[in-house]
């Protein structure tokens, strides 16, 4: 008769803490994707483009939103909480994805809000949102990354 092993103990998706800021940021782009869909929530939301920059619809009155734009950080929230599954992929995700979001505020800055490159779109709101969200996550990644990548296992959960 053979004994069942025992299972190996599980770790959460918040086991360190940059896979917490991973998990929390994840969370947060996943909401606020699902938000761009929800009227009350996103104002002239009947106004709602695919893409580009005639998309009428803004996020609490304020970020202008398309549908491509809401997918977008549906996806990239998907991408964080997935990333927090694993200790290191958690540090890359806050640090390209600031690194990310800093090219977009440039990117924000430098373009003709009202030309065709303004796909996603973006307006000024957009643009500060994108510095603060870069440094915002370059800083976490950074923080809960340094000195700690030497004694934590990279085993997937």
């Amino acid at each position: 008769m053979t004994t069942p092993s025992p299972r190996p103990a599980r770790r959460s998706l918040t086991a360190t803490p940059v896979q917490t800021a991973a998990v929390v940021t994840g969370t947060v782009f996943l909401l606020v994707g699902i938000l761009g869909f929800i009227p009350g929530i996103t104002s002239d939301l009947d106004h709602l483009a695919g893409a580009g920059h005639d998309s009428g619809a803004m996020l609490l009155g304020v970020f202008q939103v398309s549908v491509l734009h809401n997918l977008v950080h549906v996806v990239f929230g998907i991408a964080g909480i997935a990333a927090a599954r694993v200790h290191s992929a958690a540090g890359i995700y806050l640090l390209l994805g600031g690194l990310i979001y800093l090219g977009l505020w440039v990117f924000g800055l430098l373009i003709d809000k009202g030309g065709a490159i303004n796909f996603i779109p973006l307006n000024s709101a957009d643009d500060w949102l994108h510095f603060v969200l870069g440094v915002g996550m370059i800083g976490l990644g950074i923080v809960f990354t340094r000195g700690s990548h030497a004694d934590t296992p990279d085993t997937p959960l």
